[in-house]
């Protein structure tokens, strides 16, 4: 945490004053993009209807044993409009210019979205997705803490290679695709730690504080590559054909030549190597905070069983894990 926040302190003291009159100057308004490409209203509708088909779901199937608490009603409004602010935003157009804000979206996208859907679902809901063999045993399998944390971090730097990355980012069906897996695959990675099942408690108090560490030490090594790169990595960043072929994704082409906009840079205060590497440090910075909330958590209701004497590992009653002995 001290060395991301020295390299963001250092990144602001070095910045020249020529830059900071840059910024004055072209505070252009994004909103000569247009409404569309700002607010995206047709996932705005798409996640409304997400949100309205949820309650009709716990609505219609409530029951004495189908309970839905206000808590877990709120958590799902809370993910889904945490899911809008990524990718509906301006933040997604913003993350097209200037990559620090694209590394925002990641970091609400996948490390704080999912932990408000995986808590605003029920149990009983869950159990109910659950029920079908084929799907049971995919999440099953893809929810094994080891293949979670693997998978999940391993996605997440292969899409942060640079070839990998300027090729996701101009191309419509790639970015849709790898932006959904890697969402999917945030899932698999939190659901060990965050969710209340009985029957798929794999991970006690302690190894759950071990998990959420090997998170933190598998990600690290692609936020520290973008922050002490000596130079940028991303094309889609610093070369303008690259990047009107991005933009393209949520643009019109049309609209975006009549803007007559040479590059990014025109619109970024920052050089690209500096935006890239405060990129880099919001991405540590908030998967610290959160890990560091997740990590605590779980340590002090572990203090709080050692404490009241209760000393009954918590996956001792696990059915999966039962059926192996």
């Amino acid at each position: 945490m001290n060395v991301t926040l020295l390299v963001l302190k250092a990144l602001v003291e070095n910045m020249s004053d020529y830059k900071r009159d840059k910024g004055c100057a072209l505070m252009v308004s994004f909103g000569m993009f247009g409404f569309k490409a700002l607010w995206s209203p047709y996932l705005f509708v798409f996640l409304v209807l997400v949100n309205l088909f949820y309650f009709y779901v716990i609505n219609k199937f409530k029951s004495n044993q189908n309970v839905t608490v206000t808590k877990q009603k709120v958590y799902f409004i809370l993910g889904i409009a945490i899911i809008y602010i990524a990718q509906g935003s301006p933040i997604d157009l913003i993350g097209h210019i200037i990559f620090s804000a694209h590394m925002t979206e990641m970091a609400l996208l996948y490390l704080v979205a999912p932990i408000f859907i995986i808590n605003g679902i029920p149990n009983w809901l869950w159990r109910s997705i659950l029920k079908p063999k084929f799907i049971n045993l995919f999440f099953t399998f893809f929810t094994k803490p080891l293949i979670a944390l693997i998978i999940f971090n391993g996605v997440f730097s292969i899409y942060h290679y640079p070839l990998v990355f300027d090729t996701v980012k101009t191309n419509g069906t790639y970015h849709f695709l790898f932006t959904n897996v890697l969402f999917i695959m945030a899932i698999f990675m939190w659901f060990p730690v965050i969710n209340h099942l009985s029957e798929r408690q794999t991970l006690s108090d302690i190894q759950k504080i071990g998990y959420m560490f090997g998170n933190g030490i598998l990600l690290t090594p692609a936020c520290a590559l973008i922050i002490f790169a000596g130079h940028s990595f991303y094309a889609t960043y610093t070369d303008p054909v690259l990047w009107g072929k991005a933009m393209e994704l949520c643009v019109s082409p049309d609209l975006l030549k009549s803007l007559n906009i040479s590059g990014p840079e025109v619109l970024n205060i920052m050089t690209a190597r500096e935006d890239q590497q405060v990129g880099g440090v919001i991405m540590k910075i908030v998967q610290e905070i959160v890990y560091g909330w997740v990590i605590g958590y779980n340590f002090f209701k572990w203090a709080k069983r050692e404490q009241n004497g209760n000393k009954i590992d918590p996956i001792s009653n696990n059915p999966l894990l039962l059926k192996k002995s």
